[in-house]
């Protein structure tokens, strides 16, 4: 922790505006919540004036109330964005699990007026999905989260999906995606 701590302070004091950090699934798994919780705090702490992403790696949590306790326990230590995944580990972001993120970000909203950002990571490949996901959001939280500042998405292969989409109502065909 006293390395990760550091890496944080130092990146932070370079200029780095924005920090990700992973939860420790193991302890979530464990039940050590306390643990879980003193960690993010201590980033939080490490991070200055940075905003700190924390990413809760949900495919890894057994369900969904271990993934609202996450949710809880992050905003609660100082979280400015909640993350669903790394985008790495299967399943990465799906849209009841961010249904529960999103619900959490409210009710954290309700009880102490900060707001939180929400970014779903991995598996949202296509505009359509992507729509799904803005109307949740806007749905859930309302449209003042519709912005870069507090709703992003982390899907790399939306942004080619995004092109083809623009070119279509652009030329009136697809484009193949090795053009993108």
């Amino acid at each position: 922790l006293h390395l990760k701590l550091a890496e944080v302070s130092w990146v932070a004091t370079e200029g780095a505006d924005e920090i990700d950090m992973v939860i420790s699934r193991g302890k979530m798994l464990e039940g050590a919540f306390n643990e879980v919780f003193d960690e993010i705090k201590a980033v939080k702490a490490a991070c200055g004036k940075a905003r700190l992403k924390v990413i809760l790696e949900t495919g890894e949590l057994s369900d969904v109330s271990l993934i609202r306790k996450a949710c809880e326990l992050a905003l609660n230590a100082g979280a400015d964005f909640l993350k669903t995944s790394t985008g790495k580990i299967s399943p990465a972001a799906t849209l009841p699990v961010t249904l529960v993120m999103l619900e959490a970000i409210k009710d954290h909203y309700y009880k102490t007026g900060i707001q939180v950002g929400m970014k779903p990571a991995g598996g949202i490949s296509n505009a359509k999905l992507a729509l799904q996901y803005l109307m949740l959001v806007k749905e859930t939280l309302g449209a003042a989260w519709l912005t870069n500042q507090w709703f992003r998405f982390g899907a790399s292969s939306l942004a080619n999906d995004l092109l083809m989409q623009i070119v279509k109502q652009q030329t009136g065909v697809y484009q193949s995606k090795d053009y993108f």
